[in-house]
């Protein structure tokens, strides 16, 4: 059964002016060419209106939880460090939102540039600021399988990797902006991150960001 959904938050976003609530409740209206120009991951459009290239999320048509139609470029912060004792940890932050534990992130401003986006967001979620010489890479971009998520709105990330390397401590780190704490998480193993939070905050990991951090802590 098709199933059309745009949950009352989205709309209440439009008419507040909320900047992460596209005013457009016509898709087939949008420049799909350049949306589709510019998308991290190659999308196709039916009928003017977008089709979610990765994933059948069972909502067919609206944007269900998110704002915005088609593709939304993000960029992803995954810190690590190391502690003398030799054990890895791994920067994340308790979303406000209620939605679990994730790595710092979000939305690319319009022109911003992946490591730009991420850094940016990891000052302003956790307060930490790399120290220059911090080695840093982008991953490819890679599909959110985002539980807000539509066939017509979904999210496409560049994961950033940053290595602190061995500290003798790690970095004070603060819970901020969207964040209602941050903390560095013990991540020698993806189960060893999940025992810890499941065991010191009862908490679990945000259901997008599962695979890529398994990914990662098996590289």
């Amino acid at each position: 059964m098709t199933r059309e959904y745009t949950d009352p938050s989205v709309l209440q976003g439009i008419a507040n002016g909320a900047s992460w609530a596209d005013p457009e409740t016509d898709p087939t209206r949008i420049d799909w060419a350049q949306r589709q120009a510019d998308a991290l991951i190659p999308f196709k459009v039916t009928d003017g209106r977008p089709v979610n290239p990765c994933q059948s999320t069972g909502i067919r048509y609206g944007r269900n939880l998110l704002g915005h139609w088609g593709e939304q470029p993000c960029a992803d912060a995954i810190v690590t460090a190391q502690t003398t004792d030799g054990r890895w940890h791994l920067l994340m932050v308790e979303r406000a939102d209620g939605h679990g534990w994730a790595v710092p992130g979000g939305y690319l401003d319009q022109g911003e540039q992946p490591m730009d986006a991420a850094l940016r967001e990891l000052a302003e979620e956790t307060g930490l600021i790399l120290p220059a010489g911090t080695p840093r890479w982008e991953r490819r971009p890679r599909y959110v399988p985002d539980p807000r998520a539509s066939d017509e709105a979904w999210m496409v990330t560049v994961p950033v990797r940053a290595t602190l390397g061995r500290v003798a401590e790690l970095p004070a780190v603060i819970g901020q902006d969207d964040a209602r704490r941050a903390a560095w998480v013990p991540a020698d193993t993806y189960y060893r991150l999940v025992e810890h939070l499941l065991d010191t905050y009862v908490g679990e990991v945000f259901a997008a960001h599962r695979q890529l951090l398994a990914d990662v802590l098996t590289d």
